[in-house]
Order: structure tokens, then sequence, then C-alpha cells
């Protein structure tokens, strides 16, 4: 089956002060339709960064190349990074749809939310006024919004977290997309409401055959709901497998460091949990090797010395690091 999304050696970097600064540097991955691919790492490895680069919302100052190839059933792919502004605007919004972490900031206060729903109906050239209010009403019984016709009534102050999360789904999903990035969707909410969310999610999935970018910190959540699972660290790619390559045969010891960090029913309570030694390097002062070199136990001469490429350690596992290519870690 052909790729619905193929990244290729996509670099983003923000000209700050005269310099170019790298904040997501060669990385590469695709998503199959109706596939979820989760996205993982630390707070500044560069997940947002490249789910607004696909989306092609970065400021001004950013300066990206490489290739983001979108295929949206016509056949072809094209270079999303190379369209004229109209042309992915028709695409962002009805193709290509994001939510965010915070609803309460991406929502509008003053706007009724079945009008922002219906906004993105109308937008895109879905009919009347009256026809894109039917459908947005009918979106937010999609998201599972008992009583929609007069809870679209509502402002987003007048809604619980969990709902406006779910008035953003429905926003994100009432011009049918193919692709849906979902930036840390279920952060903010409790644990209770973040199951329904993405029990949602799912559904929404499974009946749309929806596929997702799925960009989480928690690795628990990914588990849950990812095929396949991409690791990034200071802006690079680490290691990119299936959901069992991942957290069952780790390759690359800031995956595995990751892993050992999470606390389990098994975990011994008299010891203190597991951590990675130091911090995440900022993009100015990146080093110019391997960017985990600086914390990792297993670091030879040959990381330090240039950024190691991504080599497949086993069918459909690829990992960034010599260590696990020359000694098999």
């Amino acid at each position: 089956m052909a790729a619905l999304l193929d990244i290729r050696h996509l670099t983003v970097q923000f000209s700050t002060q005269g310099r170019l600064t790298k904040a997501a540097g060669d990385l590469s991955f695709v998503i199959a339709p109706g596939e979820v691919l989760g996205l993982v790492g630390e707070s500044g490895s560069g997940k947002s960064v490249t789910s607004l680069a696909m989306m092609r919302l970065l400021p001004p100052q950013a300066r990206t190349s490489g290739e983001i190839l979108f295929s949206n059933g016509t056949g072809s792919a094209r270079d999303l990074l190379q369209l004229a502004e109209a042309e992915m605007r028709g695409l962002r919004g009805t193709a290509i749809t994001m939510i965010f972490q915070e609803p309460m900031t991406a929502l509008n206060p003053v706007m009724r939310v079945g009008d922002q729903i219906a906004e993105a109906v109308v937008a895109h050239g879905g009919g009347s006024k009256n026809d894109a209010w039917d459908r947005a009403v009918a979106a937010m019984n999609d998201v599972a919004i008992a009583d929609p016709a007069r809870r679209a009534r509502d402002y987003p102050h007048q809604l619980s977290g969990g709902m406006r999360q779910r008035i953003m789904i429905a926003m994100a999903i009432v011009n049918r997309p193919q692709l849906l990035i979902a930036d840390e969707p279920t952060t903010a909410l409790d644990v209770t409401i973040q199951a329904q969310i993405l029990e949602l999610l799912a559904g929404l999935r499974s009946r749309f055959n929806l596929a997702m970018l799925f960009i989480s910190h928690d690795l628990a959540v990914v588990s849950q709901v990812a095929d396949r699972v991409a690791v990034m660290y200071a802006g690079a790619l680490a290691e990119l497998g299936s959901k069992r390559d991942i957290f069952h045969a780790p390759a690359h010891p800031y995956t595995r460091g990751l892993l050992k960090a999470v606390p389990t029913l098994r975990s011994d309570r008299t010891r203190p949990l597991e951590t990675i030694e130091g911090t995440v390097p900022a993009a100015h002062a990146a080093p110019p090797g391997c960017p985990f070199e600086p914390r990792c136990d297993f670091r030879i001469a040959e990381c330090a010395q240039s950024l190691p490429p991504v080599v497949e350690v086993a069918p459909g596992h690829w990992a960034r690091c010599p260590v696990v290519n020359q000694q098999g870690l």
C-alpha cells in the first residue's frame, strides 16, 4: 500500500541573531492510510516543530528543507513544502487537520463552539451557513457530545476541559480528513477523561480510516494508540519501529533510558526511579555528533565525531546509533 505521508530528510532551522539554529534535522518516516504513528520524546526534542512544518504553520523566520510528500488519493504525491499557499490552504483543514494540547487557547472565547466548527466547513466551500451548522452538530454527535444541537450554542468557557477537547476533535474531523495530527491531545486532562478521548480517537480512526500522527511524551498513552513509534531526541530521529519493537526490544540507549524511567507495578519501591543523567542540549549548543552522546553510558569515540546514520537493525526497526550497529547492544 502506498504511503499517505512520506517525509524525507526534513530539516527545520530558525534564523536567530543572524545565524541558523536547527530545531529538527534529517527526519524521515512514512505514515500509511489508516495507520497511527506515535512520535515521542522529551520536551524540546522537536516534536511540535515537526508537526507545524507538516502543516506549513511555522513562523517566517523558519527555514525548511527536504520533502513532505502527501498523497490524498489522487494517485500522485505532492510535496507540501513546494505548494503555493493557496493550494496548501486547500489541504489544511480538509485532507490534513490538527488538534492541539490546550483547547482553551485554540478556541475563540467569544464564538459559540458550533459556529467555530461550522466556520471550518464554510471556509472550504462546504455549502450554506445552515448546511455548515448541521454538519457541525453532526460532528459534535460523532465525538459523543450529548445533546449536540443545544451544546453547539455554548461558548468554550461553558464546557469542561474534556468537552472542549471533543470540540477540537469535531472541528478536525468535520471535513473528513485523511490525516490527523494530534499534538499532546490528552496531556491537560485527568486520567479518566484521557481514557475517554483515546477511546474516541480509536473509534474515529476505525470509522473513517483515519491516519494519525500522535505526538506525546507519555509512553503509556502511545503504547495504547500507536501502530509504530518514532523516538526523537534533540531534533533528530533516534529510533523508529513497530510498537512491539520499541517497547519490548528497544535498540537506542535513549529509548531504553526512557522506558527504564517509567515506573511499573514491578518496580522496586525501595529504590529510587532510574533517570537519564543530564539534560537535552539547547538547539544552538547541540554537539557535532550524536546529540545523546554526552548523556549516553555506551558512547564511543565515533559518537562525538558526526551524526550517525539511521540503520535498520532488524526488519522494519531503525536506530541512529553506531554502538548498536557495531556491537548489537
